[in-house]
């Protein structure tokens, strides 16, 4: 609006100064013409006379000193009559004074005055009606949108339907129904989650309390009591690592709003791969590093990287034989950043569901919440984590796929 205003004004001096100009060219010409040929209007050669000259111009010669040496024009109303004058000087004791009714000129300059205030009036009213309008247009998709998501709740979660959300919108609504479908994913992993902790937790009780009744049902040595207590101990060994994991769960939702740090991921995996060296030397298994490019910079979650690659590391560690290696390598491959974790075991069996939680494969120890875990740790990062087998050897190979596109 103020840029209207501003334009109007200077539109409107623009108007008055080009309908003024003819008036102030002809004075002028009206005062050359005067100077040049003083004879065809004083013919008695009087000193100070007022004749009327061609065009309605009033000539008057007055003698006395001029205002300044230069000549000067006023515009005046008088009465209903609007006059302009041209004052210049005509000799060392005389000077000239033209004036021309320009009443005319004055009506029209006023008369498109008023009309840009009403144009301008209107031109407003208009901006803020659209504005008003348009307000109103963006703001039911918003409206649809706010009330949709009012209603969701974890036992009513639908993705919005986006074809009838204007262009503008569809971003907001892609971004929506991704988050949508996080949270189904989060939803879906819980209910299994506590499913799984309440039987893996029920089980080992049920078998303690039956242990615990049939050592009580008569008096035995103390050696049965003391294995008896022994195996209590190892089955809450178990649950306590149970645990455990589930509270890793809790510092993993929480590591997922860590801000991302920008990092020489080349530098970071050097430096995980020293620590973990010193956790393969205990197993008697070797750990080699084959990382590419020599510097990468990443803006990353490092907590939730880390996460990943120990428990590849951990895995590949577990079910690799003594004298083994560990090969902890990396790549760029077109748009991705992939991170791959290769082992010498006797491979996986690619049916499974390596990433279930609760799952446990082979006869190592463990929670079976690892993967589970990572793989959380993995849609966090907006990445993708497979397991296979080697294609050229024995083992397997745990692969992390991070985009480099938004």
């Amino acid at each position: 609006m103020m840029l209207i205003a501003v334009v109007s004004v200077m539109l409107y001096h623009y108007i008055r100064v080009t309908v003024f100009q003819s008036v102030v060219s002809e004075l002028n010409q009206q005062a050359t013409a005067y100077k040049n040929n003083p004879q065809n209007f004083n013919p008695n050669n009087l000193k100070t006379f007022t004749i009327e000259i061609p065009n309605k111009t009033l000539a008057t010669v007055k003698a006395g000193e001029l205002k300044g040496e230069k000549p000067y024009l006023v515009m005046q109303k008088i009465k209903d009559e609007s006059i302009t004058t041209l004052t210049t000087r005509l000799d060392e004791e005389r000077y000239l004074v033209l004036e021309k009714e320009t009443t005319l000129q004055s009506q029209i300059v006023e008369e498109i005055f008023i009309d840009i205030i009403i144009v301008n009036i209107t031109a407003i009213l208009l901006v803020l009606f659209y504005a008003l309008f348009l307000s109103r247009m963006l703001l039911i998709p918003i409206k649809i949108l706010s009330h949709k998501l009012t209603n969701l709740d974890e036992k009513f979660l639908k993705e919005i339907d986006i074809k009838s959300l204007p262009d503008e919108f569809l971003p907001l609504g892609n971004s929506i129904n991704r988050l949508i479908s996080r949270i189904q994913t989060f939803v879906l992993y819980q209910k299994e989650l506590f499913v799984g902790v309440a039987h893996e937790l029920k089980t080992p009780l049920a078998v303690m309390k039956t242990k615990n009744e049939v050592t009580l049902l008569k008096p035995r040595e103390s050696e049965k009591y003391i294995e008896a207590l022994k195996s209590n101990n190892e089955a809450i060994n178990g649950m306590n690592a149970m645990i455990g994991s589930v509270l890793e769960i809790g510092r993993q939702e929480g590591a997922q709003f860590e801000e991302p740090v920008n990092i020489d991921v080349i530098a970071f995996l050097k430096k995980l791969g020293k620590n973990y060296e010193v956790l393969a030397k205990g197993e008697e298994k070797d750990l080699a590093l084959d990382l590419k490019p020599e510097i990468f910079n990443l803006n990353i979650q490092t907590s939730l990287l880390t996460h990943i690659v120990q428990n590849f590391v951990q895995n590949a560690i577990k079910f690799s034989p003594k004298n083994s290696t560990i090969t902890i390598s990396s790549r760029v491959e077109k748009s991705k950043f992939i991170i791959e974790v290769a082992d010498e075991g006797v491979g996986i069996d690619e049916s499974k569901d390596l990433f279930a939680p609760f799952k446990r494969y082979g006869n190592k120890g463990g929670a079976g919440l690892g993967l589970f875990l990572a793989k959380g740790a993995a849609q966090a990062l907006g990445a993708e984590i497979s397991i296979k087998n080697r294609e050229n050897a024995n083992g397997a190979v745990a692969s992390l796929v991070l985009n480099l596109k938004g």
